[in-house]
């Protein structure tokens, strides 16, 4: 009897001792506990410590209060301005009501995970890729405001957003690259051209104080010497002062001007006399050859001699009248006088 009255107290220890291991629950201090009984939710959500639930009737769902930090994997997409690029980013969240994170939402995580995804992709489109580059705190916000308005349903709150990097082209890369050289060129040369101005004026400012003194200027070449010299080179470069040159052609402009007034004398010519030719023969008498000539010469020599003319007026008494001699040209002026030709001597056969 006692015998079996033992065994009872043990299996009741026992199964006391089971149902308490079974039944107590101990939520860290991170953490918060949601108890649902029968399927329904409890209005008291367990606080960290030691706690006991009804094993087999309530079931008690632990939820992490931590900030969670979850990366966003690269997302493609193109710019406002047509550019392609790969963006990642990372998020950082917590859950502030343990209940609704439990009850709205199946997986919280999954859920913010793929809302900063799609929000992510969204924010790309509507940026330009310099405030991808530039301006990333005013696109880090607004990622922020786009996540945090449906989680906050959830139970979760959206602490911060941040774009961690942007993948472009190579393409787009090396374009970039000589835009940048581009500006620094620009840049630079707009500073060498301000230092030449600068020096310009502080030499216009020298020069007008070595005008009242030339002997100023005489010792600035002689350094200019000295200091050419002192590399020990083998050519010596000696400035030469535009001054003289200027002195050299004002001395030369009235010589020319003198040689242009001076007149061209000329040699006189000679003028050689004009050969009288001699009168044809009288119309219907045959001219007949020269002793000594052939048919053929005879006949060249017709040919050349001038046709006659229109009878001369005649007067009354039938004598031919006289024709007025042309006036006598006069010879030009410093004219060569031609010398006599003599006669060819006649082919004798």
């Amino acid at each position: 009897m006692v015998q079996e009255l033992v065994i009872a107290i043990v299996a009741a220890v026992s199964a006391g001792a089971l149902y308490t291991a079974a039944a107590a629950k101990v939520v860290k201090q991170y953490e918060r506990g949601v108890v649902l009984r029968l399927g329904r939710l409890r209005n008291d959500v367990r606080g960290p410590g030691f706690t006991m639930v009804l094993p087999g009737i309530e079931r008690l769902r632990k939820v992490n209060m931590q900030i969670v930090t979850m990366p966003v994997p690269a997302q493609d997409g193109i710019t406002r301005d047509n550019v392609t690029v790969r963006v990642d980013a990372v998020i950082y969240f917590k859950v502030v009501d343990a209940a609704s994170a439990v009850i709205q939402v199946e997986d919280y995580r999954f859920a913010v995970s793929q809302m900063a995804q799609t929000s992510l992709r969204s924010i790309i489109g509507k940026s330009d890729l310099d405030d991808l580059l530039s301006n990333r705190e005013k696109l880090n916000q607004g990622l922020e405001l786009m996540i945090d308005s449906p989680a906050v349903g959830w139970g979760v709150q959206i602490d911060r957003v941040e774009i961690k990097d942007v993948s472009l082209p190579e393409t787009m890369k090396r374009s970039m690259a000589r835009q940048a050289e581009a500006d620094r060129e620009r840049r630079a040369r707009v500073i060498n051209a301000d230092a030449e101005l600068q020096a310009s004026k502080k030499l216009a400012e020298a020069a007008k104080e070595m005008s009242s003194q030339p002997a100023a200027l005489q010792l600035r070449l002689l350094q200019t010497v000295v200091a050419v010299a002192a590399e020990k080179n083998s050519t010596l470069v000696l400035p030469f002062p535009v001054e003289l040159l200027r002195f050299l052609e004002r001395a030369q402009q009235p010589a020319q001007q003198q040689s242009m007034q001076q007149p061209v004398q000329q040699q006189p010519v000679q003028q050689q006399p004009v050969q009288q030719q001699v009168a044809p023969p009288q119309t219907g008498q045959p001219q007949r050859p020269a002793q000594g000539q052939r048919p053929a010469q005879a006949q060249r020599a017709a040919q050349a001699q001038p046709r006659p003319g229109p009878r001369p007026p005649q007067t009354s008494s039938g004598a031919p009248a006289p024709t007025p001699s042309p006036p006598p040209v006069p010879a030009p002026p410093n004219a060569v006088p031609a010398r006599p030709s003599r006669p060819k001597p006649l082919a004798r056969h």
